[in-house]
């Protein structure tokens, strides 16, 4: 079964509010991480490939490279963290569901 855009955009805020807290301070999104959310965010309404594929695996790259970069570090550091923090988000996002 294929994610939805919902539950994707859901998943990535989660990953950044846990990278932010942690690399930024504060309870809220500091302006950096929201300009990534949002950029995630336009990036995954418009992606092309219906169904969507993971984006490490699509032959399209709708992210430029600095924001990719930006994202992998985001998903390198609060990944491994969204099983403690949100451990039925991390496992349907492991599941594909």
């Amino acid at each position: 079964m294929k994610r939805s855009y919902r539950a994707e955009l859901e998943t990535l805020e989660k990953l950044l509010i846990i990278y932010c807290r942690a690399r930024h301070g504060g309870r809220a999104l500091c302006a950096g991480c929201r300009e990534l959310l949002d950029y995630s965010s336009e990036r995954l309404r418009l992606c092309p490939r219906h169904p969507k594929p993971a984006c490490k695996d699509c032959p399209v790259h709708c992210y430029s490279p600095v924001m990719r970069d930006r994202v992998r570090e985001v998903m390198r550091y609060a990944g491994p963290r969204m099983a403690y923090r949100h451990p039925l988000l991390a496992l349907r996002h492991l599941l594909g569901f």
